[in-house]
């Protein structure tokens, strides 16, 4: 019972099929146990009402409003409840998967998990998993900025009703998609069908030593003989021009001075933290042996060495930030600069 309960966020703009997803996993999870923190607007849960629950399934509603709204309030004193519930044997719990309504910005959900000294030990963040809805995605894109938001801060993204628009469609969303994350996997899931291995257990918030960006998508189809596979991106055929605030940079060098990095990152969380939404780096280190890894949200940061360098390999710094607004010229000058 001391061993930090896994959390997995949920999150995607109206209709991406987040409930869908859930009542998927509710019908293979093997009779887990397993809570369901909901969230939406009202007085009443309509996604709630809609989960297949069972047994070990318990569901826990939120419904005065969005969890981004009170992160300090009820949402806290919810996951503190829950927690000491599970303490008390009244629930009973392994696996915490937290809902959030269509219109919420994951920002201050994701802070709380690490902000919250409390939660920070009790609870283990897993991941984000954002839904994104192939049909409308570029509508909503267009129209309210927290859906690039949802995307910026995904770990894994799910693009869901694929079967429902033709190849190009589906491809200028892939390409808007990846353009404002360009590290999370994307996989194409249909009704919901996508194994739990695929979205759960990712330990995407430990500090890794690796660092890869997505060259394509994975097509999952559950009733299929070859149940995943791996499409490269590829370029739509008309020309298309997407004025996102949230897109994604990689910055790349050789070895960097240890001072200069330190001090670069430092000024960039203390001037542009608030418009950093998820940044990783892998950094080679001048006299030093082992991979620098950095990994934030916003303000909130880790630093930590990782493996030693194999003599063979070239020692390549890359850091990627998913950010907006952010004055990017500038900064590849000054990161540029801590190199030796």
């Amino acid at each position: 019972m001391n061993q930090a309960v896994s959390v997995t966020l949920l999150t995607g703009f109206l209709g991406s099929g987040k409930t869908t997803l859930l009542n998927y996993f509710l019908a293979h999870n093997g009779n887990e146990p397993v809570a369901i923190l909901e969230n939406e607007f009202g007085a009443v849960n309509i996604d709630g009402a809609l989960l297949r629950g069972g047994e070990n399934v318990n569901v826990v509603e939120l419904s005065n409003g969005c969890v981004c709204c009170s992160v300090r309030g009820e949402f806290t004193a919810a996951l503190r409840e829950m927690l000491a519930k599970r303490a008390s044997g009244q629930l009973k719990f392994e696996r915490l998967i937290v809902e959030t309504t269509g219109l919420a910005d994951p920002a201050p959900i994701v802070q709380t998990f690490f902000v919250d000294e409390y939660l920070r030990d009790a609870l283990r963040l897993d991941a984000v998993i954002a839904l994104a809805d192939a049909e409308h995605i570029s509508r909503q894109l267009d129209e309210h900025a927290v859906a690039a938001a949802q995307l910026g801060f995904a770990d894994r993204i799910l693009l869901t009703k694929a079967d429902r628009v033709d190849d190009e469609t589906k491809q200028q969303a892939l390409e808007r998609i990846h353009r404002i994350n360009n590290k999370a996997d994307i996989f194409e899931i249909v009704n919901g069908e996508c194994p739990a291995e695929m979205w759960l257990d990712l330990n995407a918030f430990e500090l890794t030593d690796t660092i890869e960006l997505a060259s394509g998508f994975r097509v999952i189809r559950a009733d299929d003989d070859h149940p995943v596979s791996f499409k490269p991106f590829r370029k739509t055929a008309a020309k298309k021009s997407w004025d996102d605030a949230i897109q994604a940079h990689v910055f790349d060098a050789g070895l960097l001075d240890v001072k200069k990095i330190g001090a670069f990152m430092e000024s960039c969380i203390a001037r542009f933290g608030n418009d950093m939404l998820r940044y990783k780096g892998v950094l080679a280190i001048d006299g030093h042996p082992q991979r620098l890894i950095v990994q934030g949200v916003h303000k909130v940061v880790g630093f930590d060495y990782g493996s030693t360098w194999h003599p063979s390999e070239s020692r390549v710094s890359r850091l990627v930030i998913i950010g907006r607004y952010l004055p990017i010229e500038e900064m590849r000058r000054e990161f540029a600069a801590t190199s030796i």
